[in-house]
């Protein structure tokens, strides 16, 4: 009864998705991208007789997570294809050209006749789930073929439907997996205390992969010509509910400071917007080779993707943006460089927020008089800027090594299939 309306809900999805991406680009790319799939996949695999591992990411953010894993598969298992799947255009459209996979697709919606057929023209030799992606009948049909199914990265929070009197159809899909390896200890416990005890404790392969994108950052001469050897705030993936916090700051603040913003998404009007609120002169990315010198600007706006994560390699401070609303941007690829971090408010589902506010390197804020007070406190002190910065980097040497972890289990896995 409840598998079936599972399946209902999954073709309700599909249906609406299909009409909002008459009016909705994402869900467009979305559909389109599912359109023959089968026919795809079976172009694609023609000929391939070597096992496949199969690597399934939600979006992108996951897809970075597991990039790791992914990597140290190749390299320990040559022999092997790597097979990803996304579920989302977000990942799909920016990773499709990725070079550490050999086969890139999108998922399948997840019904009973599309599971079964998926499976079946892949046939993977080994399956892995990236931290939350539980797809039931992916499950089901896996483990009816006796495929081993990991998931690695995961982590769970007691107020999920897995852990609810009325949660036993969820519960299955968990009781579907070989091994699932988390993030944290409160995620043992819980999986442990409903039964599912192939569980390890081996963190989050997040830390490897920041880890590997500082150590592989490249230099920007424009952000360090504009630094100047002055104090630079780097404001990651901003929103206008972030803006709204930190330009009234800006305005206020009256001591040497230059920032760096690097929008969530770009938008033209919403950039120019931007300028004309925040003090003294600004400058983009795109404009900054017009100028013989960017010290006169306060500001510098950058207004294409791919190179937050090498900036945050100039700051003294940075603010993450995306915690006023859903979801709080990746924090650890600003830590990883040291410094002390400033957010909004919805932080409590991103355990290493949690673990940086208590340890006392990252700082929630609220609203800009909030900001204000504790950036304040930071910049005058340099002891305890300096303590800030220590905790922050330390955090994310003392976490690295998750990805060693899961290859041990893969070991194990790859050895008896």
């Amino acid at each position: 009864m409840l598998a079936a309306l599972y399946n209902t809900s999954i073709r309700l999805y599909q249906a609406t998705l299909q009409v909002v991406a008459q009016f909705h680009p994402k869900a467009r790319l979305a559909v389109a991208g599912r359109q023959q799939w089968a026919e795809q996949i079976k172009a694609k695999l023609a000929g391939n007789a070597a096992p496949i591992a199969w690597f399934h990411a939600a979006s992108l953010g996951e897809f970075e997570q597991g990039r790791p894993v992914i990597e140290a598969f190749r390299q320990r298992y040559p022999g092997y294809k790597i097979l990803l799947t996304f579920f989302s255009p977000s990942g799909y459209e920016v990773r499709k050209n990725y070079t550490g996979a050999d086969f890139i697709f999108y998922l399948p919606f997840d019904t009973p006749e599309n599971a079964r057929q998926f499976v079946q023209l892949v046939n993977p030799s080994i399956a892995f789930f990236i931290k939350y992606e539980f797809w039931y009948n992916y499950l089901r049909e896996l483990k009816n073929r006796q495929v081993p199914i990991l998931s690695f990265s995961a982590i769970f929070r007691a107020d999920q439907i897995f852990f609810k009197p009325y949660g036993g159809f969820y519960r299955s899909f968990l009781r579907y997996f070989d091994h699932i390896l988390v993030q944290n200890q409160e995620s043992v416990d819980l999986l442990q205390r409903i039964g599912v005890t192939n569980v390890t404790l081996a963190g989050d392969t997040r830390f490897d992969r920041v880890q590997q994108v500082a150590d592989a950052r490249r230099e920007i001469p424009v952000a360090r010509a504009f630094k100047a050897d002055q104090p630079l705030l780097v404001v990651g993936s901003a929103w206008q509910a972030d803006m709204d916090v930190l330009i009234p700051f800006l305005n206020r603040f009256d001591q040497p400071l230059k920032v760096i913003v690097a929008p969530h998404e770009i938008h033209d009007d919403e950039i120019e917007r931007w300028r004309s609120q925040l003090p003294g002169p600004t400058v983009r990315f795109s404009e900054a080779a017009n100028h013989s010198s960017l010290q006169p600007f306060n500001q510098l706006i950058i207004d294409n993707i791919g190179m937050l994560s090498s900036l945050y390699q100039y700051g003294e401070f940075a603010y993450i943006g995306g915690a006023f609303g859903k979801g709080l941007h990746n924090i650890l690829e600003a830590a990883t460089f040291r410094m002390p971090l400033f957010f909004g408010p919805n932080y409590g589902k991103f355990q290493e927020a949690v673990d940086l506010t208590k340890a006392g390197a990252a700082f929630p804020v609220p609203d800009s008089a909030a900001l204000e007070t504790v950036f304040r406190r930071l910049y005058a002190d340099s002891d305890a800027l300096a303590t800030a910065s220590a905790i922050s980097g330390d955090y994310v040497t003392r976490n690295t090594g998750a990805t060693s972890k899961v290859m041990e289990v893969v070991k194990g896995v790859v050895t008896q299939s």
